[in-house]
């Protein structure tokens, strides 16, 4: 079967900067695929490695069964929205969105219609006469997601699109991308920082740090299932055990993840589990994160909204489910 995007052992060095080291990728047709990770990991220049923007120093990309190495990006059948927008001030709406389709020679007529369409897409039906400058955020947003469908492409880019809006409207656009991308069928590839954007939107994800891909998966998988210390840090936040703890309660000398969701907490002295001392807690309104000393060894916990929690200072007993205790091969 044909894959949507190929990356066979690619890398893109900067001078000695390697920014992608040796990735292999495979992206499906249809997939809402997202490439997670901290700033400078080498997710964005995949992107850019895909979209054309960049040249492998080494390695073979390819997209739809066609190499694209030295093809240009207005060739490639793909088309990027990137977090700023980048909306022709000086046009209308419809014209920004028809841009595109009027740099490629289509009749007035025609590129307008689609236009329409696009903007009908992304619930923008009237919009079009206004200039950027009277649109909102989440308004420029959808424009600059309705300039890339109007082209039709086979793959659509997003570099971080949601990173300029507030809490709230990005998780509304959240909910209404992955609903898009459902319809449509096209292929998503999805630049983000944020863990809760790639957890809640992507079929599955690819964890980047230092240039190389740490791990790829569902998002259950990369939750529950982390493969290296720096995917269960990074991923959730997960409580990382070092060998010693974990041969202590588990009976292995390795790394384990333990997700603070799984902790439950109890009165000192009751029966089996980890003695530990509440540090603090941290109010978040339907839970309460807690940070807790267990043996030199600085744990967090959720609790649900309404649990009678106690004082901070207080030793108190963990347990958890040893299934919950995630064993990881690796340890960077």
């Amino acid at each position: 079967m044909t894959t949507a995007v190929s990356f066979r052992q690619v890398s893109r060095h900067f001078g000695a900067v390697k920014a992608v080291d040796a990735v292999d990728l495979d992206i499906a047709p249809g997939e809402f695929f997202a490439m997670l990770g901290p700033s400078g990991s080498g997710k964005t220049t995949c992107l850019r490695l895909i979209a054309g923007f960049e040249q492998p120093t080494s390695g073979s990309v390819s997209i739809f069964g066609e190499r694209a190495e030295g093809v240009p990006p207005y060739r490639r059948n793909v088309n990027t929205v990137f977090q700023d927008y980048a909306l022709f001030p000086h046009l209308s709406v419809l014209d920004n969105v028809a841009y595109g389709l009027m740099v490629k020679g289509v009749a007035k007529s025609e590129r307008y219609r689609a236009a329409e369409q696009a903007l009908a897409l992304v619930r923008l039906p009237d919009y079009g006469v206004r200039r950027p400058s009277q649109l909102s955020g989440g308004q420029r947003q959808r424009v600059a997601l309705a300039r890339a469908l109007v082209n039709q492409p086979r793959v659509l880019l997003l570099d971080e699109p949601l990173g300029a809006l507030d809490l709230k409207l990005r998780e509304n656009m959240q909910e209404e991308l992955k609903s898009l991308q459902k319809s449509l069928g096209i292929t998503f590839v999805f630049v983000t920082h944020d863990q809760g954007e790639a957890l809640s939107m992507a079929d599955r994800v690819a964890v980047f740090n230092d240039g190389r891909i740490m791990q790829v998966g569902t998002p259950q998988e990369i939750y529950e299932r982390p493969a290296t210390r720096f995917v269960a840090d990074f991923v959730g936040s997960s409580n990382v055990l070092p060998p010693d703890f974990v041969q202590r309660y588990a009976g292995q000398r390795r790394w384990g993840s333990l997700r603070p969701e799984a902790i439950r907490i109890g009165s000192a002295g009751s029966g089996d589990g980890v003695s530990a001392r509440l540090i603090s807690t941290n109010y978040l309104g339907a839970t309460t994160r807690l940070l807790l000393d267990a043996e030199g060894l600085r744990l967090h916990a959720m609790a649900p909204a309404g649990v009678h929690l106690p004082a901070e200072g207080q030793e108190v007993r963990l347990t958890f489910n040893r299934d919950q205790l995630h064993l990881m091969e690796d340890a960077g």
